[in-house]
């Protein structure tokens, strides 16, 4: 019904914001990422709508970009996920991240987004795995290049294991090492994503 709204801010919150567009104020439950986005901005602003139609209210969301509005949806098609799951999820992680987690089979990490347990968090990455990657994200697709090279490769797999044992989330250790040569040695690969942490901090 809506593919989007523009207008200026009169009200936001920690999970909504409210257009006021043409005379009428639209309230839209976003993410994090999108409020975050968005910022102190007191100027015209545009989301990506997505309404949620029940028996007893329509609920709009709203988001900055198409990718987080097409992975909202992706999200509420997964069983036992709704559209409050999906904003907690996507508060936590942006659809790049998100894509990356999944590929690589971190369901773990899906567990910091806010009332997702891990039978949930399992459950996204068995039925998103071979459709998260349909939207068009180029940063995003060339992180699931990266991470289907490493899988393949028994040093990359190894060194990402091996980061793993030291603490590190599946998705860093396998983000770290997919920005490395395939061509050095286990031990050369864990070194290597070390200093890349250090970097960071």
């Amino acid at each position: 019904m809506f593919y989007s709204l523009t207008g200026n801010i009169i009200y936001r919150d920690e999970n909504s914001v409210a257009l006021s567009c043409g005379g009428v104020s639209f309230r839209c439950f976003t993410t994090y990422n999108t409020l975050s986005k968005i910022g102190g901005n007191d100027g015209a602003v545009t989301l990506f709508t997505h309404l949620n139609v029940r028996e007893d209210s329509l609920d709009l969301y709203g988001f900055y970009n198409i990718d987080e509005l097409d992975v909202f949806k992706l999200l509420i098609g997964v069983s036992g996920i709704g559209p409050k799951a999906a904003l907690s999820i996507l508060s936590e992680f942006t659809p790049d991240l998100l894509a990356v987690s999944v590929a690589s089979g971190d369901s773990k990490s899906l567990t910091k987004a806010q009332g997702i347990g891990a039978k949930l968090a399992q459950r996204v990455v068995l039925e998103l795995k071979d459709r998260l990657g349909s939207y068009s994200g180029s940063e995003q697709n060339t992180n699931l290049g990266a991470v289907s090279a490493v899988s393949e490769m028994s040093n990359t797999q190894s060194a990402v294991s091996a980061l793993v044992e030291l603490g590190y989330s599946q998705t860093e250790a396998t983000l770290a090492v997919s920005k490395l040569s395939p061509s050095l040695s286990e031990e050369e690969l864990i070194k290597a994503a070390l200093k890349s942490f250090i970097s960071f901090l």
